[in-house]
């Protein structure tokens, strides 16, 4: 599906059965490994999941569009593991700080986001100062994200051309970031074969 996660949600709401498979395919891994992460264990991880999704489904119509469709099923899947905790007082104990370190996220950190998406708007100012056939080789094999057969036909040049046109870009763009990170442009620019 083309849908974003709201037009996929909105026409799951109509009774599109396509459109709710969407949803759990979007969502599963994601809400599991979280809820996985709360209880401890994977079987309680896999029941709470499905115990979310279900309240998920019964939860559509009251849908009201208020933030994203991903906070709203995690918001969703957080109050069913509360409450499961809650049905099971015996099962809350606290977790010392060893268990957590243990079980990192699977998702960059805000931090992480918010640097990469720095060192991006940097990269692509440097990427948008090239020598014009730098600048376009790599627009089309690395934004466009075609083949190195792919450019070279598109630009009319041997393929061991764009390798060597990306290789000078890559080497130019390092030395303008090595003080902004040391080979942030390695970080992202990876050719590929």
């Amino acid at each position: 599906m083309d849908m974003d996660d709201r037009q996929v949600l909105e026409t799951a709401r109509q009774g599109d059965t396509t459109a709710a498979a969407e949803l759990v395919t979007r969502y599963y891994e994601r809400l599991y490994g979280f809820l996985r992460r709360l209880a401890g264990n994977e079987a309680d991880g896999a029941d709470l999941t499905q115990r979310a999704f279900g309240r998920i489904w019964r939860s559509l119509p009251t849908y009201a569009g208020h933030g994203s469709v991903s906070s709203w099923v995690h918001g969703i899947a957080y109050r069913t593991f509360v409450d499961w905790l809650r049905s099971r007082p015996n099962l809350t104990e606290s977790r010392p700080d060893e268990w957590w370190v243990n079980r990192p996220g699977t998702t960059p950190t805000p931090a992480e986001e918010a640097s990469a998406a720095d060192l991006a708007s940097v990269l692509y100012a440097e990427v948008d100062r090239l020598d014009p056939e730098l600048r376009t080789t790599v627009h089309l094999h690395y934004y466009q994200a075609l083949t190195l057969q792919e450019t070279a036909d598109a630009l009319d040049v041997a393929t061991s051309t764009v390798k060597y046109r990306l290789r000078q870009a890559v080497a130019e763009l390092q030395t303008r970031l090595s003080d902004v990170r040391p080979l942030a442009s390695q970080t992202l620019l990876r050719p590929s074969v």
